[in-house]
């Protein structure tokens, strides 16, 4: 809501909650990254040397998916990503600013709204309280907007992850809060490449992230928001060609999973804290 509307027309109450969401995943990394959001979740996620770069990435996760969504950026929009940008039809660009380039880029472009936010304002979806109405009332939480620790995870399989498997592994663990429950994300080269979420059932996360993944899985890293309860979730990613997990840990079947793991030639991670979101 701190966004100053650039262009385009007035934003829908999707587009705001898109939008918001977009925000809050690009603004979580460091590096030049840019989110790109269909239904509240990225289909789109990378980091890279520049924003052009990030955006090709971005959209390369899931090109079809892509289609009418929310792009956010952490740096300011400039005009060779604007004109990758013109390619493909989106809702909203919401960006910290937008150079004379880029907005020449986007003239023709009529209807889609420019959103210019001020690089020091929050993401709301990271505030400090987490509000959800139900009937009657509302439940109130802490954000979980809490730092990452990697050196406070345990390699808990035989195999040490390679230093690339590491990037990976930070990445999507990263990215997997942003992503809602049962959370599964496949990561390559500090890029999505396949999301899978929402389904009551973990393992089918894993098949539909496998899915988009194709033979991307082969040798990316995947994040699961909470446990493994069973060990053929472990299995399918493996079969995916997936060479390393990271995991909250957790469940009484940890040790098969772990073996799981282990029995596949796998890295795993615990990081002993969750990112189950609904």
């Amino acid at each position: 809501l701190n966004a100053v509307r650039l262009t385009g027309k007035e934003l829908s109450f999707n587009n705001l909650i898109d939008a918001d969401a977009a925000w809050a995943a690009a603004t979580a990394f460091d590096d030049s990254t840019v989110a790109i959001i269909k239904h509240a979740i990225p289909c789109g996620l990378a980091c890279r040397d520049s924003v052009e770069n990030a955006f090709a990435a971005a959209l390369a996760g899931d090109p079809v998916s892509a289609f009418g969504g929310i792009v956010g950026l952490n740096r300011p929009l400039d005009g060779a990503t604007a004109r990758r940008l013109v390619d493909s039809f989106f809702e909203v660009v919401i960006a910290p600013a937008f150079d004379d380039d880029a907005r020449k880029a986007l003239r023709p472009k009529r209807n889609l709204r420019l959103l210019e936010m001020p690089a020091s304002s929050p993401a709301a979806s990271l505030a400090s309280w987490d509000v959800r109405f139900i009937g009657g009332g509302m439940l109130v939480q802490d954000a979980n907007d809490g730092p990452d620790d990697p050196t406070a995870w345990a390699v808990v399989s035989q195999r040490d992850p390679s230093a690339a498997e590491w990037a990976d592994l930070r990445f999507a663990w990263r990215a997997v809060r942003f992503v809602k429950s049962n959370a599964i994300v496949i990561a390559r080269d500090r890029a999505l490449v396949g999301v899978g979420s929402g389904q009551p059932n973990r393992l089918v996360s894993v098949h539909l992230a496998a899915m988009t993944a194709g033979p991307r899985a082969t040798g990316a890293a995947l994040a699961s928001d909470a446990f493994f309860p069973f060990a053929d979730g472990v299995a399918a990613a493996a079969e995916a060609g997936v060479t390393a997990i990271v995991q909250p840990g957790g469940s009484i079947r940890d040790a098969e999973v772990i073996a799981a793991a282990d029995a596949a030639g796998l890295v795993m991670v615990f990081t002993s804290i969750r990112h189950f979101r609904h």
